[in-house]
């Protein structure tokens, strides 16, 4: 199989990580979740003692393997905090040719919100994955509280949360998230993951003929 380069963008909680490592794995190829990186350095701004919406370009540049595999970045603080340091100029630039080495030899299924337009612009094939605020909301607890019910009030804080989120994720003057103009957008209110996984797959058949 040729070097693919598969982009996946969208929204925080759309699904888009959930459909790339299941992309990752049908089409043999590694996976990248770049939030994953920008939770990470926003973890180590705290446990720094460092507020991460200072400047964390030296925590970008210091990131090691071992600070992506802790088991606290997906937590509300580094939630923010990650928002925060990936508005940041000097972070992005820190971050970005870690991104694109990471697929140079053997193609990849990258996430996150600035893929398409950005770090792999001339991707084989970009999808934009996205849902409303209040799916969103929904999953990103189940993501952190399991099946715990979440009553009305709580769900409009979350939903609150994610609208902000988007907001400072599209409005940032650096890389902000936009669905790219020859991206494949994806709604995913009403679909299951495998729905999600087989429609992607379809189309990635069709324009990059591959099984």
């Amino acid at each position: 199989m040729r070097r693919l380069v598969i982009a996946v963008d969208g929204p925080a909680a759309a699904g888009k990580g959930t459909l790339a490592k299941a992309l990752a794995a049908r089409l043999a190829l590694p996976y990248l979740d770049t939030g994953l990186l920008y939770r990470a350095v926003a973890r180590r701004m705290i446990n720094a003692g460092l507020d991460p919406a200072e400047d964390a370009s030296k925590e970008a540049t210091a990131l090691l393997q071992e600070d992506l595999a802790r088991t606290d970045l997906r937590v509300p603080e580094v939630d923010r905090g990650a928002s925060l340091v990936a508005a940041q100029p000097a972070v992005r630039h820190a971050l970005l040719e870690r991104q694109r080495v990471f697929a140079a030899q053997t193609g990849a299924v990258v996430d996150g919100r600035d893929i398409g337009t950005v770090v792999f612009p001339d991707a084989d094939v970009k999808f934009f994955i996205t849902a409303s605020p209040q799916a969103r909301a929904l999953r990103r607890h189940r993501q952190t509280q399991g099946e715990k019910v979440l009553d009305g009030e709580a769900l409009a804080v979350a939903v609150a949360e994610i609208t902000e989120r988007d907001a400072r994720d599209s409005s940032r003057e650096t890389a902000p998230l936009l669905e790219a103009p020859d991206a494949i957008r994806i709604e995913t209110d009403t679909l299951s993951a495998a729905e999600v996984l087989e429609k992607a797959c379809k189309i990635i058949s069709e324009r990059c003929s591959v099984a």
